[in-house]
């Protein structure tokens, strides 16, 4: 039998739920990173600091945490400085190497 589904049965599907080791929250970043979309990587960065919970990012972060959540908008043009004091409170580091040909 083909039984149909609608979209909307369908469980949400948040990538929070799935960030549950330093390991997974590095790969999880480096494939965002490869993409090269600010906005992107601003959306990361949100996911991964609700993985981690808002208040104790926005913390260590020296943030609110109402501008943590602003900052980290999709739509979001964090600046660098804010960036890097959200990825120190998260316990990873960004990473240059040679781009690819």
């Amino acid at each position: 039998m083909n039984a149909r589904h609608s979209i909307a049965d369908l469980p949400d599907f948040d990538m929070a739920e799935h960030l549950r080791t330093a390991e997974d929250i590095a790969h999880y970043l480096t494939l965002v990173l490869e993409d090269n979309d600010p906005a992107e990587l601003s959306h990361a960065l949100g996911v991964i600091a609700r993985a981690r919970g808002m208040t104790e990012v926005a913390r260590a972060a020296g943030l609110t945490r109402e501008a943590l959540y602003k900052a980290l908008r999709a739509d979001a043009h964090p600046r660098f400085d804010t960036i890097a004091r959200v990825c120190a409170a998260l316990g990873v580091k960004l990473l240059a190497q040679p781009a690819g040909r």
